[in-house]
């Protein structure tokens, strides 16, 4: 007897569930998934105990995985840096650069003088990029604006996207990403400005989902973090981490002692700084695309993560400066190549440990009856061409919430 009627029935298709456990991607003895609603509601086989469905969509043999998550980018900004690589390939020095005011400050002056009107066309077509190659979720940081009115506005733009778009934003708070130029060597009055006036507000506004600081010896230190935190803390706002990218500051074990979400970049971490990663069940996510854009030489301790059974996640780092890309599956080879991560971690970096680094492991980031149906459908033979081809799209369709 058929079970309960469905929505949409995919048949003849090959399912990387991309669940942990024995077989490789998760692919198992299965060949139809049901959605009912935006929920994913039966997989198996088409016989008599498949359900009866309103549309039938026949595969023709391609693969279906989890919609690919984008658990870290900087999408929202207004202007580039182009000319500033340029200069920098010419022999400019970053600290020339920035007396010419290039930098990150120069994406806060384009970002301020933005309406948010220009700021959402901007940041569309990126966003747009990111849908086509088969992202379902995508997290994005505020952090170009550093000051409350158009820290808001990005935020409120970033909302705007995930409401228009048949995408989920998260929205996370980073205005702890540099020292603007009104606190120039001012920077421990600038966090406090971020604590007292900007968090507050921010949160109080609805526009975090969590937070994020660069801890780093060029923006904030451990100590100005740690205040940071506690202050998010007492508000219950998750918490992420841009830490060791570019020295130990022990960002990561800091991280680890608030329960964050993740820290990112991680390239000088060390043991103690992984063994608290672990205890805490912080998602280590890497991201290559700086790496290999800052011509950076420091790799993240790859087997160290795999040692103590720490959750690698993959992302774009989408930003102007320092990886300038809306491209997943760039990212995936990048990782592999650079990293050597395997095929199969690359791909879960951009669905089951990016889920857990946005909090959503219950959710989304796996094909699992009761779970979002966003899916990811591939004209592919195997769950490998997605890492081992250099930067191609061979996306067939994409499903958010069960509709394409």
């Amino acid at each position: 007897m058929a079970t309960a009627a469905c929505d949409r029935l995919f048949i003849n298709a090959h399912l990387a569930t991309m669940t942990a456990g024995i077989e490789p991607y998760g692919a198992i003895d299965a060949d139809a998934l049901a959605v009912t609603g935006d929920k994913i509601s039966w997989i198996g086989r088409p016989n008599n105990d498949a359900p009866e469905a309103t549309e039938i969509v026949d595969l023709e043999g391609r693969w279906i995985t989890p919609g690919l998550i984008d658990c870290h980018t900087h999408l929202v900004y207004a202007g580039n840096r182009a000319q500033e690589f340029e200069m920098s390939l010419n022999g400019a020095t970053y600290e020339e650069i920035a007396a010419k005011g290039g930098g990150i400050l120069s994406t806060v002056k384009a970002t301020r003088e933005a309406s948010e009107a220009d700021l959402a066309a901007e940041s569309q077509p990126r966003l747009q990029a990111l849908i086509n190659a088969g992202v379902t979720t995508v997290e994005i940081k505020s952090g170009y604006g550093l000051d409350l009115e158009d820290e808001v506005k990005m935020l409120e733009v970033a909302k705007h996207l995930g409401e228009i778009n048949p995408v989920r934003v998260r929205k996370t708070f980073l205005g702890a990403h540099s020292i603007p130029p009104e606190f120039a060597g001012d920077s421990d009055g600038y966090m406090a400005k971020v604590i007292h006036e900007m968090l507050p507000t921010i949160h109080a506004l609805g526009l975090v989902d969590a937070i994020d600081a660069f801890c780093e010896k060029i923006a904030f230190s451990e100590d100005q973090v740690r205040q940071l935190f506690k202050a998010a803390d007492k508000l219950n706002i998750p918490i992420k981490l841009h830490a060791e990218q570019l020295s130990n500051q022990r960002g990561a074990e800091l991280a680890a002692h608030f329960k964050a979400l993740s820290a990112d970049h991680l390239e000088y971490i060390d043991e103690k700084g992984v063994k608290e990663m672990a205890k805490a069940g912080t998602v280590a996510v890497i991201l290559p695309g700086a790496f290999y854009y800052l011509r950076e030489t420091q790799k993240p301790p790859i087997d160290l993560f795999r040692e103590y059974n720490v959750p690698m996640a993959l992302a774009t780092d989408c930003n102007p400066g320092s990886s300038p890309t809306t491209n997943p599956q760039l990212m995936m080879n990048m990782a592999a190549v650079l990293f050597r991560l395997t095929p199969e971690e690359a791909l879960a970096g951009f669905t089951r440990n990016a889920a857990k680094a946005l909090g959503l492991a219950d959710r989304i980031g796996t094909l699992e009856v009761g779970k979002q149906a966003d899916l990811a459908i591939w004209d592919i033979e195997h769950p490998s061409e997605l890492t081992q081809a250099i930067g191609s799209n061979p996306l067939h369709s994409r499903y958010f919430g069960g509709q394409s």
